[in-house]
């Protein structure tokens, strides 16, 4: 079983008893609502009592005198606070800024990625961060990576034996996974599979990342240990891993739209049993949760006919249980953390009060205020600090290889035939220059891309896979005007042309995510689109593009620390090269 922090000590727990034995009062009331219980699959009309952080009654009776804090929840409804099951939380955003967005909507549980904290944070620093985000008023998980999802020099250093020791066992980290390198597994990488068994053997669970498996696939992943997975992209791949036992995440994000077409699929086949599934936003760009996170996922299957209460299970009841967190979140009743939604109408899954760990996040609509600013660099994430500069001898292009674009992050491999030794490429096509830098200056990779855009001079990006660089664009004099602004704003996503900047994002935590608002990097990301959108960029995310350049958990051709790299083939082609 896991082996948990305690929540509440004894004094606190002896408090809460003499609460409901009417010794003391509650430090919040609500009145007269209808509380989803999903034990009952029934909204039950109750009062709910709330002692600082905890629920310690609901029922029909009413403390013995008045409570200086209670809300009349008269003909109002009230729901668990919303869980994204599968969060990775630095997408250009970061884990507090997303959440303080999001949580206006009703999310306010995240089980999140790693990996993030494994490339950027030293190995004592990373748990710092863990720390830090325990002070923020919604509640932060973690899953930890059996692999970094591509191919670099010293993996055995990052994810050392000892370093996937401390990860699993943090009572933080509920999860093994997400198995993005599961091909290696089937290939016979033991050192894999004892992390899995010890995260088995820590009785928390594994979540899988098989796109595109067949059946046979998902039978020996089961036989591995995978316990859920969440790239099912049809109704089909739904039900082959609800045969197989698996839970399934239900994917609704900003490259994978899939819910709805999911759930047709699904009502369809005459299927609707929904307690072994659950919505998932798998990391989305800004622009997805423009307005809300899983609210939105509610919405979109009460639209397509899923029953109300199972339509909440899946974002609330239906994760607590798979995570065994069921006896803290999940829940509106005794015992439980006080995170929950309040709602005009089951009809309209957007709360009107959001409360998290008992303190009101929002209140009839307005923010309140109530998160802090981390300290990242007690993490070791600082601004970028880089110890050289590009020059153009670092652009020079001979490879005979590049990568094209199949959509906005599949790559193909293709063969160069454009002159790519001149300075400035046309116009009249779409292949661009594509380099990837060490950010520590040690090595590149240089190549093209097609399919990109026709008419982006200058683009460079210390947010990718890793945080090395990404350089990419038509003109060498704008690629290294981009680089020289990316360098001076302590890292980021900068866009060039004609000798001047025409757009940047600044990214001063490690490169690789922004410390401004969500709002602010909202309106960044959206301009970004426009003005690549503008010239040329054909695609709907590009921010996942740079994201996943490096990916090899995708096919078919990656750049990558050690070069360019076969994916189908696991081999590098060329390598990259000392600068």
């Amino acid at each position: 079983m896991i082996e948990r922090t305690l929540n509440w000590k004894n004094k606190h727990i002896r408090s809460q008893v003499d609460v409901v034995s009417s010794r003391m009062l509650p430090t919040l009331l609500l009145k007269n609502a209808f509380v989803l219980n999903p034990y009952l699959k029934q909204w039950i009309y109750a009062n709910v009592w709330i002692h600082h952080d905890r629920i310690v009654y609901v029922g029909r009776e009413l403390p013995t005198s008045a409570v200086k804090h209670t809300i009349d929840c008269e003909g109002k409804y009230i729901v668990p606070g919303y869980i994204e099951p599968h969060a990775h939380p630095f997408q250009i955003y970061n884990p507090q800024t997303l959440a303080k967005h999001v949580s206006q909507f009703g999310t306010t549980t995240f089980v999140n990625d790693n990996l993030f904290l494994l490339l950027h944070c030293g190995k004592k620093k990373a748990f710092t961060i863990l720390e830090e985000l325990k002070k923020q008023p919604v509640h932060y998980f973690w899953w930890s990576r059996y692999d970094l999802q591509t191919e670099v020099l010293d993996e055995d250093h990052i994810l050392s034996i000892d370093y996937r020791k401390h990860w699993g066992e943090h009572p933080d980290v509920i999860q093994g996974g997400e198995m993005t390198g599961w091909p290696r597994l089937l290939d016979g990488d033991d050192l894999m599979l004892h992390c899995m068994q010890c995260t088995k053997k820590r009785g928390k669970r594994i979540e899988g990342h098989f796109p595109g498996a067949s059946k046979k696939t998902l039978t020996k992943m089961k036989l591995f240990g995978a316990d859920a997975d969440h790239e099912a992209m049809t109704g089909q791949e739904v039900l082959e891993r609800l045969e197989l036992g698996m839970y399934v995440g239900l994917r609704n994000s900003s490259i994978r739209p899939d819910l709805r077409k999911i759930l047709q699929e699904l009502h369809q086949e005459g299927f609707h049993y929904y307690d072994h599934m659950f919505y998932t936003t798998d990391g989305a760009t800004p622009h997805f949760y423009k307005e809300g996170m899983t609210n939105e996922q509610i919405a979109i299957a009460l639209e397509e006919g899923v029953p109300t209460i199972d339509a909440y299970n899946m974002a609330t009841f239906n994760i607590a249980k798979y995570y065994q967190l069921e006896d803290l979140l999940g829940v509106v009743a005794p015992g439980r953390f006080a995170t929950f939604n309040i709602l005009e109408s089951p009809d309209n899954p957007t709360p009107l009060t959001v409360v998290a760990k008992g303190e009101v996040l929002k209140a009839n609509g307005i923010d309140q205020q109530m998160f802090s600013e981390p300290e990242w660099k007690k993490g070791g994430l600082v601004p970028l600090q880089l110890s050289y500069d590009l020059t153009m001898d670092d652009l020079q292009f001979s490879m005979p290889l590049g990568l094209k674009m199949r959509n906005a992050v599949i790559m193909e491999p293709y063969t160069i035939q454009i002159d790519n030794s001149i300075d400035q490429l046309s116009f009249e096509h779409d292949e661009s220059y594509l380099a990837l830098f060490d950010k520590k200056g040690k090595w590149r990779v240089n190549t093209m891309l097609k399919g990109f855009a026709t008419h982006v001079q200058g683009f460079v990006s210390s947010y990718s896979t890793t945080g090395d660089l990404l350089v990419i664009g038509k003109n060498k004099q704008d690629m290294l005007l981009a680089f020289k602004r990316m360098k001076e704003i302590g890292g980021g996503i900068v866009l060039a042309e004609n000798g001047k900047i025409l757009h940047e994002i600044p990214l001063h935590i490690s490169g690789g995510a922004s410390n401004e608002t969500y709002k602010t990097v909202l309106e960044r990301e959206e301009t970004l689109k426009e003005l690549l959108f503008a010239r040329g960029y054909m695609f709907n995310d590009p921010i996942y593009t740079l994201y996943f350049l490096q990916s090899t958990h995708l096919p078919y051709i990656r750049v990558t620390p050690k070069g360019i790299f076969d994916v189908m083939k696991k081999t590098v082609l060329f390598p990259s090269i000392m600068r």
